[in-house]
């Protein structure tokens, strides 16, 4: 089930949500992985932000797609689409924070000080990577495997594996 975000007084129609000012409609919610979403105007069908303006209809009546919504962005989304890296030129879709994976290049949406994410989960192992791709946390599905994916080898020394 999705969770929509209260806004305002109570009067719109999905759980005492209403469209933030300024961007007609825009609505955030919380997908059923637990990350920021777009509330598509069918109030029931929470999209993730990476979903939005990203050339594939995925709300019912395409609102997702809008030409207001996308034509400049990122400072057409609404705010919580929108998360910045270290970098104030890069910024990503706010669902892609604290996802595990260096989406900004630089690690600032996985570290802090840009950003506070929670330890490893468990399908992770905590460690110095390697591997560009990840930066403090790889899957455990890359340990014991003969391949150095953290920089103190504990991938193939200390985790206990998948």
């Amino acid at each position: 089930m999705n969770k929509i975000f209260p806004q305002g007084d109570g009067n719109a129609a999905a759980a005492g949500s209403q469209a933030l000012p300024g961007r007609e409609g825009a609505q955030p919610c919380v997908t059923q992985m637990n990350r920021t979403g777009f509330l598509c105007h069918d109030l029931r069908s929470c999209i993730p932000a990476s979903r939005v303006c990203d050339g594939v209809r995925t709300c019912a009546h395409g609102e997702d797609e809008e030409e207001a919504l996308c034509r400049d962005m990122p400072q057409s989304l609404p705010g919580f689409l929108v998360a910045h890296c270290g970098d104030p030129a890069s910024w990503i879709y706010s669902n892609q924070k604290c996802d595990g994976i260096n989406n900004c290049g630089d690690c600032s949406d996985e570290l802090s000080p840009v950003t506070t994410c929670p330890p490893c989960g468990p399908g992770w192992w905590r460690c110095p990577s390697t591997v560009f791709k990840y930066c403090s946390c790889i899957p455990r599905s890359l340990c014991r495997d003969h391949v150095q994916h953290c920089s103190d080898w504990s991938d193939e020394y200390s985790c206990p594996g998948p």
